[in-house]
């Protein structure tokens, strides 16, 4: 019965936000703790949403911390020089931007840290995808799968979670799948060209002058047809979310705003620099990271007080929608470990592998990684249902390193799984609908998966 309640408040909550007829927010509130009364649970709703608050809390404090410091980043102008020159090799030309948009989200991924990534790589191509009048839900299906892909590296986490679970070694998990992952990474690369293809032919391209121009107010979207632009991508079926024709978004280009700070730009580049390296370097917290980094970033920019609350108040809203999607989401996950239905929802799924699969547990595995790590976290995937994976597959002769390895493969849907507090900073900072990201990514993403897993096989990896 757990089993089945729980992949109905699964489903319930897909269906609701992905059709719009509640909020992120309020369906990872409700809905499980409507189903946490209905397994009979309900006396226990209040420890089970502590818990999960507890161990989302450190999350939460990064992220809120992360998005005043890159806010303020922004504010002195850190990324404009990288948005200009991506303008320049873009040349406005959308096929050019949403493979740069891949590119550098691949780029920025070797921090380790989704949240950093998207926060950078939003930061610095939303702008562009404005001003042309592209769809944004390209731009953060794009940046998923090129993240979910990096988030193998060893210091991402997963590959760390595989090793510790089965007690082998990092490296060996993550060296052999390289040729897997590179597999992956360039389908990604192709898609991106593929849908950048779709973007030109919906909307043609401008000259750059055009797209750098700050005070031109008329619609720049020069439409195949000489039309205006299509609120669907053409071929995606993707939902375009109807976008303005001023310059909301492209104010990052304004080299007049009063928030620059030319002056303390080689300070700031610094700054950001050293709290990268610390992050990846482990020196301390990340969450102490930005906490340190975003106290020091506005005082030295912004000494007066009077300008340090009004820089938090200007990312205000981006920092509660994040936070409190975060908190939200710990009320999902909290009821869905305390209630039980993660764990028999996975006895479930080990248990219907036929017996006759045995010898084949690493296919298996790849396959139950993809919608698995989608409706459950790493930790839960990794140190819960991994270990009777490799147990299965050790009777029938098959090593915990091919296990490890496939598991790897659905990393690149499960950076977009509801339950991941970095795409909340993805969806939150483009000003995307997460049902429309939702809807949009699932399906490339899973099939990336399969190819990553696809060409491990051929390798002879998995």
């Amino acid at each position: 019965m757990l089993t089945i309640l729980g992949f109905a408040m699964i489903a319930t909550f897909l269906v609701l936000i992905m059709m719009k007829k509640m909020s992120p927010i309020a369906a990872l509130v409700l809905i499980p703790a409507l189903f946490c009364v209905v397994v009979g649970k309900g006396a226990h709703l209040g420890d089970y949403v502590i818990e999960g608050v507890g161990n989302l809390a450190p999350t939460a404090a990064m992220l809120m911390f992360a998005i005043v410091y890159f806010g303020v980043m922004i504010d002195v102008g850190l990324f404009d020089p990288i948005v200009r020159g991506i303008l320049r090799f873009c040349k406005a030309d959308p096929l050019r931007v949403v493979v740069g948009t891949a590119v550098l989200a691949a780029i920025v991924s070797l921090d380790g840290d989704g949240s950093t990534t998207f926060m950078i790589t939003v930061s610095a191509m939303y702008p562009l995808y404005k001003r042309l009048k592209m769809s944004l839900v390209v731009m953060t299906g794009v940046a998923a799968m090129a993240n979910g892909v990096m988030n193998t590296l060893p210091w991402g986490g997963p590959t760390a979670r595989a090793a510790t679970a089965l007690k082998v070694d990092a490296g060996d998990i993550f060296v052999p799948m390289i040729p897997a992952l590179g597999v992956g990474l360039l389908f990604v690369f192709a898609l991106s060209y593929v849908l950048g293809r779709r973007e030109r032919k919906r909307l043609g391209v401008l000259t750059l002058d055009e797209v750098l121009e700050p005070e031109t107010e008329t619609v720049l979207v020069k439409a195949g047809g000489g039309g205006q632009a299509a609120s669907t991508s053409a071929g995606t079926g993707a939902e375009v979310p109807q976008q303005d024709d001023g310059d909301e978004g492209f104010k990052g280009l304004d080299p007049n705003r009063a928030t620059l700070r030319p002056k303390l730009y080689w300070f700031n580049a610094a700054l950001t620099v050293g709290l990268l390296t610390a992050m990846i370097m482990e020196y301390l917290p990340i969450p102490v990271l930005f906490l340190l980094g975003a106290a020091l970033a506005l005082t030295v920019n912004y000494p007066k007080m009077a300008d340090q609350r009004a820089r938090i108040a200007a990312h205000a809203e981006n920092v509660l929608n994040v936070a409190g999607m975060v908190f939200a989401a710990a009320v999902f996950t909290g009821v869905l470990t305390g209630t039980g239905m993660v764990k028999h929802m996975a006895d479930w799924l080990v248990g219907a592998i036929p017996e006759g699969m045995g010898p084949h547990m690493a296919l298996v595995t790849g396959v139950l990684s993809i919608p698995l790590t989608y409706f459950m976290s790493n930790d839960g995937f990794y140190f819960g249902v991994l270990p009777v994976l490799a147990e299965a597959g050790a009777a029938h002769g098959v090593s915990s390193l091919e296990i490890a390895r496939a598991s790897l493969t659905g990393q690149v849907l499960h950076m977009s799984s509801p339950l991941v507090p970095a795409v909340y900073v993805l969806v939150g900072m483009a000003k995307v609908e997460f049902g429309d990201h939702t809807r949009f990514v699932v399906k490339w993403a899973a099939l990336t998966s399969l190819i990553v897993l696809g060409a491990g096989i051929l390798f002879g990896i998995v």
